[in-house]
């Protein structure tokens, strides 16, 4: 059975993407329930909880309780789609005691209360574990096939951006565009270039899920036309038919002249070679990668008073996922989100963001469908 849910997620899974990460995900819970001496790992939510699409081996809609019996090696599911009578959780707790599965059961640390107390009330004690977590913040190759289709989506919607920015003229001193019957021009405002990254992320195949956006660097309104010589801040985070999402931001400059911006520009850029250069090196911690991206910046001589900001997080069927913490690895597997942005004045920012598919030490991590950093919307184009 195929289908999508409300927001556009595939109920499928993506097939035999969605095999694979089933049976990453129940390696590392087998792992934890030989740790604990536990039988099984139960969690309980909705579809559209990213933990359930993960692990769920079959499509699902509406409230949803999954298990994986680690004396049979099987996942478990029952919803509300398939039986309305009684909660899904119950029903699976009736079913692991039914198995004969008795004593510990490993839950995430915020598996619904209701589902805990019918865990309990069939007699199971419960214990917390991050493994479902741990495992999602390693990719399977099919997720890193869905994000860097996600990528590519974002990367369109940002190329026509750069394409209209490429093609405007200055009327006034404001940008402005040709208009629907070419005999004129209008006004290029943030609005305007949010509604092109949407269409074309939408034509590349996937959702712009409300995470476009359009920074002019300045108290300007959505609705107000844009300016040359200023840096625009360009954001998308779309999300593909399977879920997956992406991460691109861009900053670009019609008619630059130079000055502060390039020279924040270039700090900015180098940061993304230091970063790949050190996860070629081995595994960094989330706090070791955001800390030499600052430090790379400030290499070019900005100050501590100069305001620096980085950002590192894993990225997968959320925007934001592990690794997040500052502790946690950043390491073979994973795919993680690198967001700099430099001031150039307490209003204005050139901020770039991508993603990064990081490999076995030695294994330069992958770009994934980067366009070029450069200002100038053109080398977008090429």
């Amino acid at each position: 059975m195929t289908g999508r849910n409300d927001d556009g997620t595939d109920r499928a899974g993506d097939g035999s993407a969605a095999r694979e990460r089933r049976d990453h995900a129940a390696g590392v819970v087998s792992a934890a329930l030989a740790d604990r001496d536990a039988t099984a790992f139960v969690h309980a939510g909705t579809d559209r909880e990213p933990g359930i699409r993960y692990a769920c081996p079959t499509p699902t809609t509406g409230p949803t309780a999954i298990a994986y019996d680690g004396i049979e090696n099987e996942w478990l599911v029952r919803s509300a789609a398939d039986d309305a009578s009684g909660h899904p959780a119950e029903r699976l707790a009736s079913a692991l005691a039914d198995r004969g599965l008795e004593g510990t059961v490993v839950t995430p640390p915020r598996v619904p209360h209701d589902a805990a107390l019918y865990l309990e009330g069939a007699g199971f004690d419960l214990a917390s574990t991050d493994a479902l977590e741990r495992a999602r913040a390693t990719k399977t190759d099919g997720e890193r096939a869905r994000i860097a289709a996600a990528q590519r989506a974002a990367s369109a919607g940002i190329r026509r951006a750069a394409s209209l920015l490429a093609d405007a003229t200055v009327v006034d001193g404001r940008l402005a565009v040709a208009d629907g019957d070419g005999t004129g021009s209008e006004p290029l405002t943030p609005a305007r270039l949010r509604t092109a990254i949407d269409a074309a992320i939408v034509g590349a195949g996937a959702f712009p899920a409300g995470n476009t956006a359009v920074d002019p660097g300045s108290d300007a309104g959505t609705d107000d036309p844009l300016r040359p010589g200023e840096p625009i801040v360009l954001e998308a985070a779309p999300r593909d038919p399977a879920g997956y999402y992406g991460g691109l931001v861009r900053t670009l400059v019609v008619d630059g002249d130079g000055g502060r911006e390039r020279r924040v520009h270039v700090a900015v850029t180098q940061s993304f070679r230091s970063a790949r250069s050190m996860l070629t090196a081995g595994t960094e911690s989330v706090t070791a990668v955001a800390a030499d991206l600052e430090a790379e910046v400030r290499s070019f001589g900005f100050t501590e008073g100069d305001a620096i900001e980085t950002d590192v997080s894993g990225v997968g069927l959320e925007p934001r996922e592990r690794p997040l913490a500052g502790g946690s690895d950043v390491g073979p597997g994973t795919v993680v989100r690198l967001d700099v942005a430099g001031h150039v004045d307490a209003d204005v920012r050139v901020r770039i963001a991508d993603v990064l598919a990081v490999h076995e030490a030695g294994e330069r991590p992958d770009w994934l469908a980067a366009p070029s950093q450069s200002l100038e919307p053109t080398a977008l184009l090429d």
